[in-house]
C-alpha cells in the first residue's frame, strides 16, 4: 500500500492525516497549542509549537497506521493563512513569535497608508483590502519593532514566510525556502496578475525582496524532508493556503462553485476561472490554486470568527466543556427569546472590514441563559455566511454563483448549524462524507504531483455526499431573523 501524508498546521492545533491510495483516510493526529494575546487585538504564537506539533503529530499519524515511512510517497502541507514567522536564516531560529491572522496590531498603520493613498494600488496588484489580516505590515512590524531585525534583514540574515514556508524550511533542515502561489497570494507582497512579488509594494513598506520565499505551483517540488524525521526522506509536493486547499478538496474547480469552510473563522471561496474579479462588496480577489503555471482566481470572504465563538463559549465562559454540546443546548433554547451576537471579538471581516468593532450581544433577557448563548453563537455563523454569499452574488453576476453550498470544517459536523444554514441563506447546504477536506485537498495535489492519485476530472467525480441540508423557513421568518442580525452589527459597528 501506498500513502499520503497530509500535514494540516491550524490556528490551534497541528494535525496529520494519512491518506491511502484510495485518498481514504486511515489515520490521524491531533495536538492542540498555546494561544497567547499579549495585548488586546494581539495573537501570537510560539513558531516552536507549531513545528514541535507537527513534526509530533506527523509520527503519531504513521505510527497509528501501522506502517512504514517507506510507504509515504509524499508530503502535503496545508497551513493557517497570513501568520508571519521571521527566522535566522543560518539557525532557524525565529527572532519572535508568530503573529497571527488574527492579530490587529497594525490598525493604525493600515489607516495611515489608506489617508495616503496607497489602498487602490494594493488592492489592483495584490486583489487584497490594505487590512492588518493580511502578512506585509506584520512583516514591517516585526523588522521596525524587534532589536537589529531590519539591519540583519537588509544583510541577507533573516527569512520571511507564512507557516508553510517555516514548516518547509524545518522538514528539508534549510535547503529549501518556498511557498506556494496560494500562500503568496495573502501576504499583500504578491501581484496576483503578473505571479511575482511586488517590488512597489515591498519599498514601500521597507521590506528587503531578499527575505521572500521562491513562490511555487500548489503541485510542485518543495525538497525532501530530512531523514531523521520520519526514518526515510519524503518528497514534499503540494502546498495550499488552508482555504485553498478546501476548495480543491470540494472539487470546486469549475467557474461559479462554492465552498464554506467552518474552522477557527469561516472563508467562503467563489471560482470564478483564469480571470480575476475584482469586488465592489469588499470581498477579496484571490488565487484558489495554481497548477502548470495557471492559476484559477476566486472571490474570497473572510469571516474572522466561527468556530472561534464555540471556543470562547468553552475557554471564557466555560459554559460547555466540549463544542459538541452546543447542538443539544441550541434544541433547548427558549424559541421566543432572540439573542443576536455578533462576535467580532477582532473586528468584522468581509464585507464590513472593520477592525475597530467589539463583539456585542443584542436581546439578552432575564432568562437568557447557555442554551440562549450558544444558539446566538451557533447563529451567527450562518448570519454571516449569508453576508458573504449576498456580496458574491453581487460581485459575480456575470456567471452566478451556483444555489449549492459546500461545506466542511468542524463545525459543518454540527447538523443544527447547518440547517440553520441552509435555512438563512435559501439555499441547499451540502456536507461531502470526507469532511477533513482541507488535508483531503492538499494531500490530492501531493499524490497527484507523485503519479499515485488521479486527473483532476478523475478526483471531482469522487466526490461524495454525506448529508444535503434543504432550508424549511417561510421568507418572512428569514426576512425578519436576517433584519435583525443587520441592525445588530451596525449597532455594532457604531459604538
Amino acid at each position: 500500500m501506498t500513502y499520503v501524508l497530509a500535514i494540516d498546521q491550524g490556528t490551534t492545533s497541528s494535525r496529520a492525516i494519512l491518506f491511502n491510495a484510495a485518498m481514504e483516510p486511515v489515520a490521524q493526529a491531533q495536538e492542540e497549542f498555546a494561544q497567547h494575546f499579549p495585548q488586546s487585538g494581539w495573537v501570537e504564537h510560539d513558531p516552536n509549537d507549531l513545528w514541535v506539533t507537527t513534526a509530533g503529530t506527523c509520527r503519531e499519524a504513521i505510527e497509528r497506521a501501522g506502517i512504514s515511512s517507506s510507504q509515504i510517497a509524499a508530503i502535503g502541507i496545508t497551513n493557517q493563512r497570513e501568520t508571519v514567522v521571521v527566522w535566522e536564516k543560518a539557525t532557524g531560529k525565529p527572532i519572535h513569535n508568530a503573529i497571527v491572522w488574527q492579530d490587529r496590531r497594525t490598525a493604525d498603520y493600515c489607516h495611515s497608508l489608506r489617508e495616503a493613498g496607497h489602498g487602490q494600488m494594493i488592492n489592483d496588484r495584490t486583489g487584497l483590502l490594505l487590512d492588518p489580516y493580511f502578512s506585509g505590515t506584520k512583516l514591517k512590524w516585526v523588522l521596525d519593532n524587534v532589536e537589529g531585525a531590519r539591519e540583519r534583514a537588509q544583510n541577507g540574515e533573516l527569512l520571511f514566510g507564512t507557516v508553510d514556508s517555516f514548516l518547509i524550511w524545518k522538514l528539508t533542515n534549510g535547503a529549501v525556502h518556498a511557498t506556494d502561489a496560494t500562500n503568496a497570494a495573502r501576504t499583500m507582497l504578491y501581484d496576483i496578475r503578473k505571479g511575482r512579488w511586488s517590488q512597489t509594494i515591498c519599498d514601500l513598506l521597507d521590506i528587503p525582496m531578499a527575505m521572500l520565499p521562491e513562490v511555487k505551483d500548489c503541485a510542485a517540488d518543495f525538497g525532501m524532508s530530512r531523514a531523521d524525521l520520519f526514518g526515510k526522506e519524503i518528497p514534499i509536493c503540494g502546498v495550499a493556503g488552508d482555504q485553498q486547499a478546501a476548495t480543491v478538496g470540494q472539487a470546486c474547480f469549475e467557474p461559479g462553485m462554492l465552498k464554506s469552510t467552518y474552522g477557527t473563522g469561516c472563508f467562503a471561496l467563489l471560482n470564478t476561472g483564469d480571470t480575476p474579479v475584482t469586488s465592489n462588496n469588499n470581498l477579496l480577489t484571490t488565487i484558489a490554486y495554481q497548477l502548470d503555471g495557471k492559476p484559477t482566481y476566486a472571490l474570497e470572504g473572510s469571516i474572522f470568527i466561527a468556530g472561534a465563538v464555540v471556543q470562547w463559549l468553552r475557554d471564557e465562559l466555560q459554559i460547555i466543556k466540549s463544542a459538541s454540546e452546543t447542538q443539544s443546548l441550541a434544541e433547548q433554547a427558549d424559541p421566543h427569546q432572540n439573542v443576536i451576537m455578533v462576535p467580532a471579538f477582532v473586528g468584522l471581516g468581509a464585507p464590513y472590514w472593520n477592525a475597530e468593532c467589539r463583539g456585542a450581544m443584542f436581546g439578552l433577557t432575564r432568562g437568557s441563559g447557555p442554551a440562549e448563548l450558544a444558539k446566538a453563537a451557533l447563529e451567527s455563523v450562518g448570519f454571516q455566511t449569508r453576508d458573504l454569499l449576498e456580496a458574491m452574488s453581487a460581485d459575480w453576476k456575470a456567471e452566478g454563483v451556483q444555489p449549492t453550498l459546500r461545506v466542511d470544517g468542524g463545525m459543518s459536523a454540527s447538523d443544527w448549524a447547518m440547517q440553520f444554514l441552509s435555512d438563512i441563506i435559501a439555499a441547499p447546504v451540502d456536507r461531502p462524507k470526507i469532511q477533513e477536506t482541507t488535508a483531503l485537498g492538499v494531500a490530492w495535489l501531493a499524490g497527484m504531483h507523485a503519479s499515485i492519485y488521479p486527473d483532476q476530472a478523475t478526483f471531482a467525480d469522487s466526490w461524495a455526499l454525506d448529508k444535503q441540508f434543504l432550508p424549511n423557513l417561510s421568507d418572512a421568518e428569514r426576512d425578519a431573523k436576517y433584519t435583525g442580525w443587520k441592525k445588530a452589527v451596525q449597532a455594532t459597528m457604531s459604538v
